[in-house]
């Protein structure tokens, strides 16, 4: 019995010492599903598919507390971090996922399916080369 409450008390305390899992940033990850969203704006039927998939890839890089973040649309790097740009340490990418996230914006403000996806498209080749 004495051995069985020594082990009982082990087990117990790995329990409690144990850290708990920590979301970690994924921004390699973030990047790759902006891409893909980008990738699927630039091919999107109507404007209203490719301002949503422009909207995912937007989400995936600002992340929720960035400028450009809507959360009205699907953030499909919810589980992935705080998002690519907040979450990359490397100033370069930084800056190539800034420049990104702002053409995309732009790209949110036109009304015209042509230049939508071009917009998409660029996005998708630039975040597809960041390595």
């Amino acid at each position: 019995m004495r051995k069985f409450d020594v082990l009982m008390g082990a087990a117990v305390a790995a329990l409690l010492l144990a850290p708990l899992p920590v979301l970690a940033a994924d921004p390699a990850g973030e990047i790759v599903t902006a891409t893909t969203h980008a990738d699927l704006a630039s091919k999107a039927a109507d404007l209203a598919g490719t301002q949503m998939h422009m909207h995912h890839a937007l989400n995936c890089l600002v992340g929720p507390g960035g400028a450009g973040f809507d959360a009205k649309n699907m953030n499909p790097c919810a589980n992935s971090g705080a998002g690519a740009i907040p979450d990359t340490a490397d100033a370069a990418k930084k800056t190539k996922l800034q420049s990104v996230a702002s053409a995309l914006k732009g790209g949110l403000a036109t009304d015209n399916l042509a230049a939508a996806h071009q917009v998409a498209a660029t996005a998708a080749a630039t975040l597809a080369a960041i390595k």
